[in-house]
């Protein structure tokens, strides 16, 4: 069990938007699919994240025009990913080292899934009661 990996939990179908698509754009997909974040790519490679928290912070709260601004001004950057064939324990590790709550998965540098830590809590209870208190003094961030 100790070696349970992360392709084991993962969600497979990921929801994606080009690194080049406007805020509206995104917009509608969270309208449409009902999902927590959207793995910015190009190329089919995972260039960043951006949350519904983004949407609103990074454009509305800025008075920016959602036709015309574009994913990649607002989304964030240099995110943390994880590997397919990693232990569900190291992408946890890697969620509470950087105060994250989702990873897109990679497999060859290809976004393949993405793991959140409903996840892992429900996949591998063990690890959330040794974790708990970190995550409880975490301060999370989308």
């Amino acid at each position: 069990m100790d070696d349970m990996l992360v392709k084991e939990i993962m969600t497979k179908h990921v929801i994606t938007i080009d690194v080049d698509a406007s805020v509206f754009d995104a917009c509608m997909i969270y309208k449409e699919k009902k999902v927590g974040s959207l793995v910015v790519t190009k190329d089919e490679t995972c260039v960043g994240i951006v949350t519904e928290r983004d949407l609103i912070e990074r454009t509305m709260c800025q008075h920016r025009n959602p036709e015309k601004t574009k994913i990649h001004m607002i989304m964030s950057q240099n995110i943390k990913v994880v590997s397919s064939l990693d232990t569900v324990e190291t992408a946890l590790e890697t969620m509470i080292q950087y105060k994250i709550k989702k990873l897109p998965v990679i497999l060859s540098e290809k976004i393949v899934g993405i793991i959140t830590i409903t996840d892992i809590a429900k996949a591998r209870p063990d690890l959330s009661k040794r974790f708990i208190e970190t995550w409880m003094k975490a301060q999370w961030r989308d």
